[in-house]
């Protein structure tokens, strides 16, 4: 069967030539959840933006292959490019808020997408949009589809967005942390509901987090991610039982246990990060000479 999305050798670089992301390689099987989970910097958020093809202009990928359901998107047009990953994949941002625009009506900013990746006519996309709604749990949809952005609470706003992510059954989505700039109780509802549609769609998740607990709730397969290097991958009940790279253990041992919140925080052993650096800094030096 061919992987929904491969990512292989992926190398990426800032304008003065240091690499932010280090021969990445990994795969999300159809209907699979796969989580990226590392700290802040990890590079975590840079795969899924090369993944949707909206990396910063400073950013250059210069090594590696993406390929969605087979078509390896660098051996294609801009503009074919840019077909591909509208019709294949969809985005759950992380802030709901400045991820829709302020000044249109939230039912417009859901049927964009039905209507220019799929040509459905108006009447029909809001049909599909109403649906939608109502799978994600939203009251009166009407009522939501007229209102603007700034009218609905961040809960509500975060339920809209998954549902247009879900609009045009894409293959793919990237979810990039988005339970973030939720208060718990909410992100518990978001989680099962992203958990429940993927489930009854049937599409694949990359999802981008540093929060291991919402890992072990949603996802079949983790990558653990150092400053854009994999460290260790496998399947997330077998990391959580058994994690084998030693800055996977010491994420674990730094998170919260809320069955004992007086206990102090355990933070990344400074010897497991120097390891890390040097392992880094030497496949930089050889990277680099066998690229100068």
């Amino acid at each position: 069967m061919t992987a929904c999305l491969d990512i292989s050798g992926l190398s990426a670089t800032l304008g003065d030539g240091r690499r932010i992301l280090r021969s990445v390689s990994l795969t999300v099987e159809p209907g699979e959840v796969r989580a990226l989970v590392g700290e802040s910097g990890a590079g975590k958020s840079m795969i899924g933006k090369a993944v949707l093809g909206v990396l910063p202009p400073s950013v250059r990928i210069v090594e590696g292959s993406i390929r969605l359901e087979g078509q390896d998107l660098g051996a294609l047009s801009p503009r074919d490019r840019r077909r591909v990953i509208g019709a294949k994949t969809a985005l759950i941002p992380q802030d709901p808020l400045t991820a829709l625009n302020p000044s249109r009506r939230v039912g417009p900013q859901m049927t964009d997408r039905l209507v220019h990746i799929l040509g459905w006519a108006g009447d029909r996309a809001d049909r599909r949009v109403r649906q939608l709604l109502d799978e994600v749990h939203i009251r009166e949809p009407d009522r939501v589809m007229r209102a603007y952005p700034h009218e609905l609470s961040g809960g509500m706003r975060q339920r809209v967005l998954i549902a247009a992510a879900f609009a045009a059954e894409p293959r793919l989505i990237v979810a990039d942390e988005p339970t973030t700039a939720l208060d718990v109780t909410v992100q518990k509802q978001i989680l099962r509901l992203i958990a429940l549609l993927q489930k009854e769609h049937g599409t694949a998740i990359l999802f981008v987090t540093h929060d291991l607990g919402v890992v072990a709730k949603i996802s079949q397969k983790v990558t653990v991610l150092y400053a854009g290097k994999v460290v260790e991958e496998a399947d997330a009940t077998r990391l959580f039982a058994d994690p084998r790279h030693p800055y996977t253990r010491a994420l674990m041992a730094a998170t919260p246990r809320y069955t004992d919140p007086f206990a102090s925080l355990l933070p990344v052993d400074e010897t497991v990060l120097a390891g890390l650096a040097a392992e880094i800094a030497d496949a930089d030096r050889r990277w680099e000479a066998g690229h100068g």
